[in-house]
Order: C-alpha cells, then sequence, then structure tokens
C-alpha cells in the first residue's frame, strides 16, 4: 500500500471520547473518507479483541486496512504520510506566512501540551456523576488507583483554576487583534486542531452535555455552568475568537464519515485489503532505528515484546511478536489470544509516550 493507494480507513471510538474527536477532526480537516464504528466508553471492548486480539484499553483506534494505529500521535502521523498534500489531501503541516515548516513545533504543542496538561485540567471538570459510575470503576483499572468521587467534587473550582491559567498562557497567541491560525498558517495546523478539540471538548463535559454517552446511559446529561466563567469573549477575547473561527471552519467542511451498519461488511473489507510492504511498513522518520541500542535493550525482530503506555493503562500491555521499529514507532503482530482474531492485523505504537519490553515468558 503506497500513499497514493487509498486504503480502508476505519475508525474505532465513542462520541463522548476527546482523542476520538481529535481524529474525527483531522480525518475531516483532510477530507479522507472514513466507516465510524462505535465500541463502548468502557472495558471489555470484544469487538476489537475478538477480531484483532487487541488488548489495548485507550481508544480510539484507527484501520488502515490491515493495519491497525494506536494513540493518536502516530494516527496523525500515518493519515499524513497516505493522504498527502501531493495527492490533494489538506495538510495538517502547512507553511507558516515566513514559508517555514513547524511540524517538529506542532507535533510538540499537541503532544505534550494539550494532549497532556491541557488534558488532565479539562479532565478534571467532568461532573462527579461520571465519576460515580462504572465509568469512574472502569477508569481506577486504567490509572491504577482508586477514585473518589467526593474528592473530585471539591476540586472542581480549582481545575477551573488552572484553565484560567492555561488560557492566559495562550491569550498572547491571538492578542492584539491577531486572530489568524497557531504559527500563522494559512489553514488550521495540528496545533490548532489539538486546542480546538481540548477546550470543544471540555466545554461540553464540563456542562454535563456527555454525561449520558460516556457513562452508556447510566447518568443523564445535565445542564451545568461548565467552563463559561473563564472561557468567554471578554476575559479571553483572543482565543474565544479563535475558537468560534474553528467552530466554523469545521461546520463549513463537508463530512466523510460514514457509519458502521454492519461490522461484518467492515471486518471483510478489511480482511481483503493488502498489507504493506517491508519498504512501507514504518512510516519515515529522518534515521532508521539505532540497531545497537535496540539489541542491548533486547529488542530484535522476531522477539516477543511488551508494548505499554508509559502514563495510564501500564498494567495492561499489549503483547506481540516485534515486526520492525524505527525511532518513533514499533509494529507488533499481536500474540494469539482464545480464539484466532477475525482479520490478521499488525499493530502500530509510537515509541515516544510508550514503553517497548522484551516478554520472554509470553506464549505466542
Amino acid at each position: 500500500m503506497a500513499p497514493s493507494e487509498a486504503p480502508v480507513v476505519v475508525l474505532f471510538g465513542y462520541d463522548s471520547s476527546t482523542f476520538t474527536i481529535k481524529v474525527r477532526l483531522a480525518l475531516k480537516l483532510k477530507q479522507i473518507p472514513y466507516t465510524f464504528v462505535a465500541v463502548p466508553s468502557m472495558m471489555p471492548r470484544p469487538l476489537l479483541r475478538d477480531s484483532f486480539n487487541l488488548t489495548y484499553r485507550k481508544i480510539p483506534v484507527l484501520a488502515l486496512g490491515r493495519e491497525l494505529y494506536c494513540d493518536t500521535s502516530l494516527i496523525i502521523e500515518a493519515l499524513e504520510h497516505f493522504f498527502p498534500e501531493s495527492e490533494g489531501y489538506q495538510s495538517l503541516y502547512p507553511d507558516a506566512a515566513d514559508g517555514k515548516n513547524y511540524r517538529p513545533m506542532m507535533r510538540g504543542f499537541a503532544s505534550y501540551w494539550t494532549d497532556r496538561p491541557i488534558f488532565r485540567v479539562t479532565t478534571g471538570l467532568m461532573p462527579a456523576s461520571i465519576w460515580r459510575s462504572s465509568f469512574g470503576r472502569d477508569r481506577e483499572g486504567l490509572i491504577g488507583h482508586r477514585i473518589d468521587p467526593d474528592k473530585l467534587e471539591k476540586k472542581l473550582p480549582e481545575n477551573l483554576s488552572r484553565l484560567d491559567m492555561q488560557l492566559s498562557m495562550l491569550e498572547p497567541l491571538f492578542d492584539g487583534g491577531n486572530h489568524s491560525f497557531i504559527f500563522s498558517t494559512p489553514s488550521p495546523s495540528l496545533a490548532d486542531v489539538s486546542l480546538y478539540y481540548q477546550l470543544d471538548w471540555g466545554s461540553d463535559i464540563s456542562a454535563g452535555r456527555f454525561t449520558n454517552n460516556i457513562t452508556a446511559g447510566e447518568t443523564d446529561n445535565a445542564e451545568l455552568e461548565g467552563v463559561t466563567r473563564v472561557f468567554n469573549a471578554q476575559r479571553y477575547p483572543g482565543v474565544y475568537t479563535w475558537f468560534k473561527t474553528m467552530k466554523q471552519y469545521f461546520e463549513n467542511l463537508p463530512s466523510t464519515e460514514e457509519v458502521c451498519e454492519n461490522i461484518d461488511d467492515v471486518l471483510r473489507r478489511m480482511k481483503g485489503a493488502p498489507g504493506l510492504g517491508r519498504k512501507s511498513l514504518l512510516l519515515p522518520t529522518p534515521r532508521s532505528t539505532h540497531a545497537d541500542l535496540d539489541a542491548k535493550c533486547g529488542l530484535s525482530e522476531g522477539s516477543q515484546v511488551s508494548v505499554a503506555p508509559d502514563d495510564t493503562g501500564r498494567a495492561d500491555p499489549t503483547i506481540g511478536e516485534l515486526v520492525a521499529m524505527s525511532p518513533e514507532e514499533v509494529v507488533i503482530k499481536p500474540q494469539r489470544l482464545d480464539t484466532a482474531p477475525s482479520v490478521d492485523v499488525r499493530i502500530h505504537f509510537p515509541r515516544l509516550g510508550f514503553v517497548v519490553r522484551p516478554s520472554p515468558s509470553s506464549k505466542m
């Protein structure tokens, strides 16, 4: 599968998932046709486990044919590579007004600002009713410790104050009547998408609009104040005007999403898709993997490895055979679980933000 050969694109996620929203926006911005398959907001997710032997806890997961991409930092890079500007797709990394391309800075802005510290702030604004549901108990397994809904409820004012701190840092990007896109690009970049989805999701979740979806119907939606006390046109006119511009931008774009009506048909299309050849299995990087260091870490092609995030979800690693690695990506063939998977896939993870280690005790 070369970039010019459009693969079958399937996004597995759920409507109230903040990172699912991020990928949906990227797909819409690039105008990539895809099928959306809804999965539960909580474990278990038998569709992913039985179809692909995928035990990875986090959502979303993107399928490009029979290649599964996990974590939005890698999903975005895969979309940009296989659906390039040269093929008529809009770039997530447009050149800035000064003619330079700030792709590494845009990636860092997303991965190490919006997706982490700002995400921690917006999740801290979730109504306590969410944490009192089965969703809260499920997330205890993800983060590895008990969640106290009463304590989190009392911290809502503190977390709203933390959002105010973040907005204060962001305001100079747009202050003085400069409401162009971040990094002074002619169209939204990954930086714009990443900040927008966090503020949009944070506004909705804090106001109680996603409560029913995220708790799988256990708790009704509510009408709460949300973030309006700190996120408004009077307090932060630059950020707020940019936010409204982004909302209008995406509303004006045609939808490219098809909602799955028959999962068997989706799996059949995935199964019949061509696999990536050896030369195109890994996304391009400036250098290949450092084979000597990998060997000293016990990582060699064909060996059994475990892959897990370095933050939450560490207790549920994905085990499989190491197929290929670059400095930024690791590809494995997942170990067989109780039954053979419906689709023979390879799973791609980023290396940044993940821990890849030998797993000699695992049986393939």
